[in-house]
């Protein structure tokens, strides 16, 4: 059986797009992923999306999501995708040996957030410690913390949670920046704003949320507690495109392009959320992109006919 449409990845994106997609009666089929409600399942508290005016906690608002996509007919599977084909219509998409054939295509796969892979992050992750500034820095009002990272995204957050911290130390492993000119010199004439070159997290401390971290200066080779109620990692993030490489039109950093609203580079397949925006990185914006790009494929659809 050929699908209408097949939606990978269950972010707010690829949600949104299910509902789209089920009440314009094509039978979405959603390959949701074994790491399924992207980002969001790491997220404690949302605070920031519309019509929560208590908070929800991210894995919550992610199921509420996957309910009302359900209620009107999308069908999920939990799966990861292995393999596609996009050289032709219908397009095949294989999750382990099974394939499944579809006349239109969803991609809504997100990016990743890098992390450093210390002891004491993943079990301080949503307790301190983020990758999302604008997510949480609300949470940090008069506290100290620290970000890790030596670019423009790291910096931007930097600058952001000063709006909230009493104090913000950059932690970063080289004695210069990697960023623009513009945003160091913002940073520099920070009052909030402390740097501590040269030096790298070895550890994040606390047993249920961040107490501090245990840097070491990688010149002098030596280390220090320094007390810390959070801590942000602004390394970069990696869009989840491998699947798609040699498929579809990549830009330098590895995220999808799109051409005419949420189109990619076939037509019939497009594209939506944090695998295209590396920009705002939002719950609501990758939701009204997944509006966009089950509307655009219904369009499409229809003019195929």
């Amino acid at each position: 059986m050929t699908e209408q449409m097949i939606i990978v990845g269950s972010g707010p994106a690829g949600l949104t797009a299910a509902v789209y997609a089920a009440r314009a009666s094509l039978q979405p089929l959603l390959i949701e992923g074994i790491e399924a409600g992207g980002q969001l399942m790491l997220t404690t508290d949302v605070e920031n999306y519309p019509g929560f005016p208590d908070g929800v906690m991210g894995p919550e608002m992610m199921e509420l999501f996957r309910k009302q996509a359900e209620r009107f007919g999308t069908r999920i599977l939990r799966s990861d995708v292995t393999k596609v084909d996009f050289s032709k219509r219908p397009f095949k998409i294989w999750v382990g040996d099974e394939v499944h054939e579809t006349e239109a295509v969803i991609i809504s796969t997100g990016a990743s957030a890098r992390w450093l892979g210390v002891p004491g992050e993943e079990k301080l992750r949503g307790h301190g410690v983020s990758a999302c500034a604008t997510c949480d820095g609300f949470f940090f009002r008069d506290r100290e913390i620290v970000v890790v990272g030596g670019g423009d995204s790291a910096l931007e957050e930097a600058l952001f949670l000063t709006k909230f911290a009493s104090k913000v130390t950059i932690i970063h492993r080289r004695d210069e920046f990697r960023a623009s000119k513009i945003m160091a010199e913002r940073v520099f004439a920070h009052d909030k704003i402390k740097i501590r070159w040269n030096n790298v997290v070895e550890e994040i401390l606390g047993d249920d949320a961040v107490t501090g971290v245990l840097l070491r200066d990688v010149v002098k080779d030596e280390t220090e507690e320094l007390s810390v109620d959070g801590a942000f990692i602004a390394i970069g993030h990696t869009p989840n495109t491998s699947v798609f490489d040699g498929q579809l039109s990549l830009d330098a950093k590895g995220y999808l392009e799109t051409f005419e609203n949420t189109s990619t580079s076939v037509a019939g397949v497009f594209a939506a959320g944090d695998v295209v925006d590396f920009t705002y990185r939002q719950a609501v914006t990758a939701a009204g992109m997944g509006c966009e790009a089950a509307l655009d494929a219904e369009r499409w659809l229809e003019s195929q006919e």
